[in-house]
């Protein structure tokens, strides 16, 4: 059986970052509806570098599994922090239909659900938002923000990665001053190794929202557990991010249950609570979800599909299975 073969840039040709956020945000919907399943991520540790990840879902008629990994410490190696394949099924033959970049395809979604959850719960400003940390998906949340019509200025520990990024976007964006300007604008993505925590006690301000990317596996945080209480918190899915993301301390420790946060699916859908008012603080913890790279592939797969001979499309290989 011949299968195509998505390379990375075949998967950012096929779908534009602002595309890209409403392909997600049918992801939150579907599976806060109860359409799309997601099984429980599957962590394989890989100490001390770090860990393998198999993410199923299935949904729209198709089913996913991505198996990637996450090694901070890659770039010193000159290799990158998130490799891995997104396999893509028929979920009504069990046969295979597409391969895809893993990377691609995780920035492609973690720059959406970043900007749509700043978009639904972040207060009305038409001030850039400050991204901080580009990497890979850093970089993805940058453009996506542009794509959106929005400004964004750029923080990382190394200057030239921001400056890098604001030469791409060329007006639309500017590299901050230093971690702390950053971190204090109004709306604010936190894209980073999870190591640190970035925000300490005390400093969120009235009306701010941060979507927290960071942290997305065991022993993670970007936020203090103390400052995780002052703000109106929004996880992509519970189950997750209660076991795995930014706020699973605050869980274990007793200090946040269920019924203290919303999912970002069902505020889409207007079924739990997200801002307020403007003076709340909001806060998005993402964990990263299956749903999210489904949805992706579905788009880019069935957008090849109905024209393979796009120029899009010229880097698509035909692969052998079985």
């Amino acid at each position: 059986m011949s299968v195509p073969v998505f390379t990375a840039a075949a998967v950012s040709a096929a779908l534009g970052p602002d595309e890209a956020v409403e392909v997600v945000r049918r992801a939150f919907e579907e599976h806060a509806q109860g359409r799309w399943a997601m099984p429980s991520k599957l962590y394989v540790e890989a100490p001390p570098d770090g860990d393998f990840r198999a993410m199923p879902a299935a949904g729209a008629g198709y089913a996913v599994l991505k198996w990637v990994t996450s090694f901070p410490g890659n770039p010193a190696r000159g290799l990158p922090t998130v490799t891995g394949v997104v396999l893509l099924s028929d979920a009504t033959t069990g046969e295979l239909r597409a391969l895809l970049d893993a990377g691609s395809v995780t920035a492609l979604r973690t720059g959406a659900a970043a900007v749509l959850a700043a978009e639904m719960l972040a207060r009305p400003t038409l001030a850039p938002a400050a991204v901080v940390g580009l990497g890979v998906n850093g970089r993805a949340v940058a453009h996506t923000f542009v794509a959106r019509g929005r400004e964004v200025v750029l923080w990382d520990p190394q200057r030239e990665r921001a400056e890098a990024v604001a030469d791409e976007l060329r007006e639309a964006a500017s590299v901050a001053a230093d971690r702390a300007d950053a971190l204090a604008a109004d709306i604010v993505v936190t894209v980073t190794p999870g190591r640190e925590e970035l925000y300490l006690p005390g400093q969120l301000h009235d009306g701010q929202h941060v979507s927290l990317m960071g942290a997305d596996g065991p022993g993670k945080a970007e936020i203090a557990v103390e400052e995780l209480g002052r703000g109106r918190i929004v996880v992509d899915e519970w189950e997750q991010a209660s076991h795995n993301g930014e706020i699973a301390r605050a869980v274990e420790a007793g200090r946040i249950r269920r019924r203290d946060v919303s999912e970002l699916g069902a505020v889409l859908l207007g079924r739990e609570p997200g801002r307020d008012s403007e003076q709340d603080v909001t806060l998005f913890d993402s964990t990263g979800l299956a749903v999210q790279d489904l949805a992706v592939a579905v788009a880019v797969y069935e957008r090849w599909r109905a024209d393979p001979s796009d120029a899009a499309f010229a880097s698509v290989a035909e692969a052998e299975i079985g």
